[in-house]
């Protein structure tokens, strides 16, 4: 299983996060990685633990102010990306293209999706990984895995239809060892979380908590 711990905005320390999922991936084997704010990407990788961009632009170098090239996150100490995560929507054109750019920066790529057609459709477009994530669900108490399981089994379903090598991963509300245990049973390969962990007041606790039932 692979964890994903996006940072999003949150006014957490991301060098403490890092430093506690970096702690816990080495004590407990299992795979974690942490996405934090573009101007934060080197100070996170410097602690060792795998690092992501919450996303890349779809653009080459070129008069594009504002955007998040994926050649410069990778030389930040990026490893992979998110894209089209529910608070940063992309068209299907833009996805591609940005998997086009990370593909040229050597970043592994998730694509996010509200639901198994959509997953279906990010999955055509050839991602390492996809994750679905209900919008209602996301930040809340209750996990996706919980509350309905059935969409993370048509979502792999719908992946697998595509091509049966891409990892599929659910996120939305997921914090708990349980939670993960669910989400392993329903057949994905990894979850998604932020306050879970961003917000908690131990993150190692809360990461370690986590994983318990991979340790």
């Amino acid at each position: 299983m692979f964890v994903l711990v996006n940072l999003k905005a949150y006014p957490c320390d991301p060098v403490a996060v890092a430093e506690a999922a970096h702690d816990v991936a080495g004590s407990s084997g299992v795979r974690i990685a942490v996405a934090p704010q573009a101007a934060d990407l080197a100070a996170v990788a410097e602690t060792g633990v795998e690092t992501w961009a919450q996303h890349v632009s779809p653009n080459e170098h070129g008069s594009h102010t504002g955007s998040t090239l994926a050649e410069r996150a990778a030389a930040a100490g990026a490893e992979g990306t998110l894209l089209n995560h529910s608070e940063k929507r992309m068209t299907l054109a833009d996805i591609d293209a940005s998997l086009d750019a990370a593909e040229r920066a050597d970043l592994e790529t998730c694509v996010c999706g509200n639901t198994p057609a959509q997953i279906g459709a990010v999955a055509a477009l050839g991602p390492d990984s996809v994750a679905v994530e209900p919008p209602e669900l996301i930040g809340g108490d209750v996990s996706v895995a919980s509350a309905d399981p059935d969409i993370v089994t048509d979502a792999v379903a719908a992946a697998e239809a595509v091509d049966d090598d891409i990892d599929v991963y659910c996120g939305a509300g997921i914090s708990t060892g349980d939670d993960l245990d669910a989400a392993d049973d329903l057949g994905a390969s990894g979850v998604l979380l932020a306050s879970g962990v961003a917000k908690a007041d131990d993150p190692k606790a809360a990461l370690e908590d986590l994983v318990s039932p991979l340790a």
